[in-house]
């Protein structure tokens, strides 16, 4: 008997469908970065091979996320239960647009800087692994992305952070094992947390399942508890995110590696925790996330203020940006603040907030991604990334500076690129919201990046270059960079056409906003209204 009631449990917890072929697409990505990193580990007395394969197989990546947005956008959210298990006994793979989009956009930033990588970084870190380190950190944010179980979120959290871990350390300097220590343990310190929070979670609903816990939360009449375990998701979220007062790690860590890897950690570590508190925090517990709106207001605020000024207090480029990423993380965490959407509506300043929210979010993973790799090429042309030591990059190469102006204008949050439009939706939703002080916050936020980007230009890009330069005279140190920027080929191009890709999508967002506006739109409805997200899960089964 006891045999038979078993037999009939799994029947009943296990499907029996056959899965067409696109219902596999959410695995993909997890294959693709898995299976390569594997590959490139087995040949890694092969250094010479690890570009020819690596870039292939990120463009292979990009080509499968996008396939994964397109399906999502033209039938919906894409639901994949591994092994044939019915949810919520089973590991979800769930995408929705607000997830493809953050998947596109990763992919697209990852493929950039695996091409860059092929001229920047030497065959020693390639031995030691900076390829396959890469593709197991992309595959711990797409893990991310992707799943619909709150502890396997968790698990991509540290899947991501070992692959991070291996990149922050190549080189074994001083200053990288100084900042890999500060980046290891405060981020160990948020997943410690994070781990609290879900088993307290999981003692409150007896389920992981994000749609199962949405289901179940909605229907709970004794808040207190939430409110308890949305805090600790809260702290944890802010510190993966370097959101005020949790934000000391980054610039103590970001700029000691090379500038490739600091450009994969500042357009993505910090967006996997956003993405996350916007999942859980206001997609799975609103209510508790609008009584927390006050609180959340305060620290985009500070942290924004806090990024501004630092920025301004820098003399080093990389420092500098640094600061920037803290300052995007704090306009992002604006929409998480707003109030609540009246039940029964689909407008208000949440709506239009989250949307200008989602996407900055995108802008702020390519824009802080290009202008990491910029100054790369910058420190590598004049030989330092202090503004003390930069000049003459405006007169040697008008393209590279071009690029660097259009990064500088959109990360200020200035028309007619990518910045610009979800500021102007934020600071819209803020001030319907009754909230001119957080609208102001915003703008005074831009106005001090401004400031900063100037500042840079006008030291690193239009001055000479200066004196500090080992050279007898003016004319030697303009031949000097003359020199470095008419080098070989291969490595100015594999320099320059990350940052053409990059730009690219920075201007054609900026001129052009109406189609991302529209995934950006649908992404925020997704969250605000999960029940397309939960039939996705269970199929209208009760």
């Amino acid at each position: 008997m006891a045999t038979e009631d078993l037999s009939l449990l799994k029947a009943e917890a296990m499907t029996q469908s056959t899965l067409a072929a696109v219902d596999h697409l959410p695995v993909m990505p997890l294959l693709i970065c898995f299976v390569f990193g594997s590959v490139l580990l087995m040949l890694r007395r092969r250094v010479d091979l690890h570009p020819v394969l690596a870039i292939p197989g990120l463009a292979l990546l990009l080509a499968t996320d996008i396939a994964i947005l397109w399906q999502v956008w033209t039938n919906g959210t894409m639901t994949l239960m591994l092994g044939g298990w019915l949810p919520p006994f089973g590991i979800a793979f769930t995408i929705d647009m607000m997830g493809a989009l953050f998947l596109t956009a990763a992919g697209f930033v990852a493929l950039a800087c695996g091409i860059y990588a092929a001229a920047s970084v030497d065959p020693v870190e390639r031995r030691f692994g900076f390829y396959p380190f890469l593709f197991m950190m992309i595959g711990g944010v797409s893990g991310a992305f992707i799943t619909g179980d709150i502890f396997n979120l968790y698990v991509w959290f540290e899947v991501m952070l070992i692959g991070s871990f291996g990149l922050i350390v190549l080189g074994s300097r001083h200053e990288q094992l100084d900042g890999a220590t500060k980046y290891c343990f405060l981020n160990l310190v948020g997943t410690t947390f994070f781990l609290i929070a879900t088993g307290y979670l999981y003692g409150l609903f007896g389920t992981l399942n994000m749609a199962d816990i949405a289901r179940k939360a909605a229907a709970m009449e004794d808040t207190g508890p939430l409110l308890t375990l949305v805090s600790l998701y809260f702290v944890s979220f802010a510190m993966k995110a370097a959101a005020f007062p949790l934000n000391s790690w980054l610039p103590a860590s970001y700029h000691t590696p090379r500038f490739v890897t600091s450009a994969l950690f500042a357009g993505l570590l910090t967006k996997v925790g956003i993405y996350a508190a916007i999942r859980v925090m206001l997609m799975i517990f609103p209510p508790e996330r609008a009584e927390l709106s006050v609180v959340i207001a305060w620290v985009a605020a500070l942290t924004m203020l806090i990024g501004g000024l630092g920025a301004l207090a820098q003399s080093d480029f990389r420092r500098l940006l640094n600061y920037m990423v803290i300052a995007g993380i704090g306009t992002i965490l604006v929409g998480l603040a707003l109030p609540q959407l009246p039940a029964g509506t689909d407008t208000g300043p949440i709506a239009i907030g989250m949307s200008g929210a989602i996407y900055y979010a995108i802008h702020s993973i390519i824009v802080m991604t290009a202008l990491y790799l910029a100054a790369g090429v910058a420190a590598h042309l004049t030989g330092s990334s202090s503004l003390h030591e930069m000049g003459g990059l405006w007169r040697h190469n008008p393209l590279f500076a071009g690029l660097v102006l259009v990064l500088f204008f959109a990360v200020s949050g200035l028309p007619p690129f990518s910045g610009f439009w979800p500021k102007l939706f934020l600071v819209r939703a803020t001030m319907s919201a009754d909230m001119p002080w957080l609208a102001a916050m915003v703008l005074f936020s831009g106005f001090l990046l401004t400031i900063a980007s100037a500042r840079v230009f006008a030291l690193g890009f239009w001055r000479s270059l200066p004196a500090a330069v080992d050279a007898p005279n003016d004319d030697e140190r303009a031949r000097i960079v003359g020199e470095r920027f008419s080098a070989a080929g291969p490595e100015k191009a594999a320099s320059l056409i990350p940052l053409l890709m990059l730009t690219a999508f920075v201007v054609i967002a900026g001129v052009w906003p109406e189609w991302l506006l529209q995934m950006t739109a649908s992404a925020t409805a997704g969250v605000l209204d999960p029940s397309g997200y939960i039939d996705s899960v269970f199929g209208g089964r009760p």
